[in-house]
This record gives C-alpha cells, sequence and structure tokens, in this order.
C-alpha cells in the first residue's frame, strides 16, 4: 500500500519542485502569458466596438439611404406634376390656338360670303337695270298708240325676263 499513501520526504520533494515551478511561472512567463490575455481580450474588445461602430453606421447609412429614396420619390412625384401640368399647358395653348384658327377662318369665310353676296347683288342690280334698260329701249322703238299695248309689252317683256 505504498502506493497509494504518499511518503514525506516524496510529498517534500513534489511541493518544493511545484513551489519552485509556480515561482519560475510567476516570475517569468505568468507576466507574459497575462499581458498576451489582455492584448487579446483589447483585440476582441476592439473588434466589438468596430463591430458596434460597423453597425450603427450601417443604421445611419440606412436610414441616409431612406431618406434619400423618400428625397428622390418626393423629387419624382414634383418632376411628374410639372410634366403634367406642363402638358395641360401645352394642350390649353393647342385648343386656344385651334379655337383662334377656327375663328378666323370662320369669320374669312364670313367675309368672303359677304363678298360673293355683295358681289351677286350688284350683278343682280346690274342685270336688272340692263333688263330695265333694254325694257325702256325696247318700249321707245316701238312708238306706241295706247295704253293697253304698252301694257301687255310690258307683260311680254317681264315673261320674257324671266324666263332667261
Amino acid at each position: 500500500m505504498n502506493l497509494v499513501t504518499p511518503d514525506l520526504g516524496l510529498l517534500f520533494w513534489q511541493s518544493l519542485i511545484f513551489f519552485t515551478v509556480l515561482f519560475i511561472l510567476a516570475k517569468f512567463a505568468w507576466k507574459p502569458i497575462v499581458k498576451a490575455l489582455e492584448e487579446r481580450e483589447n483585440v476582441i474588445a476592439d473588434a466589438l466596438s468596430a463591430a458596434e461602430k460597423a453597425k450603427e453606421e450601417m443604421k445611419n447609412l440606412q436610414a441616409s439611404n431612406e431618406k434619400m429614396l423618400q428625397e428622390a420619390r418626393l423629387e419624382r412625384e414634383k418632376m411628374m406634376k410639372d410634366a403634367q401640368v406642363t402638358a395641360n399647358n401645352i394642350i390649353a395653348e393647342a385648343k386656344e390656338k385651334a379655337t383662334e384658327e377656327a375663328d378666323r377662318i370662320v369669320y374669312n369665310a364670313k367675309a368672303l360670303i359677304e363678298t360673293e353676296k355683295n358681289a351677286a347683288l350688284a350683278e343682280v342690280k346690274n342685270t336688272a337695270a340692263n333688263l330695265s334698260l333694254q325694257i325702256a329701249e325696247k318700249l321707245l322703238k316701238k312708238n306706241l298708240s295706247g295704253d293697253d299695248s304698252q301694257k301687255a309689252l310690258v307683260n311680254e317683256y317681264i315673261k320674257e325676263a324671266k324666263l332667261n
């Protein structure tokens, strides 16, 4: 049973070696290990803060993008409204010009009709005057003795004039 119960000398030497190794580790290795762990901790903390900053920047960029998108939508709506107003103005101007042109054509047509009417009336008057002159001329050429024969002659010439 010597294997299970340690001897006092063995326990002494093991304790002495343990504390010596512990002292050497504390003196030479413990500080670099702690320093390396602290550096690692700082690197991880920096990475986490950088990730938080990146996350915050992403939120800001997303908000900025959303704001720009909203502004673009508003600008597009404004442009559409302006285009609609411009189109309506162009249509109104075209209608106005068409109305003016139609009025001008109607006015010119009325003036032409009036001119033609006046010309036709003048021609009718000239024709009536010529006919009257011809009738008078014929009446004068024929020396008539009585009123009945003059009336019969006038009626005859009027019938001839109506036929022509």
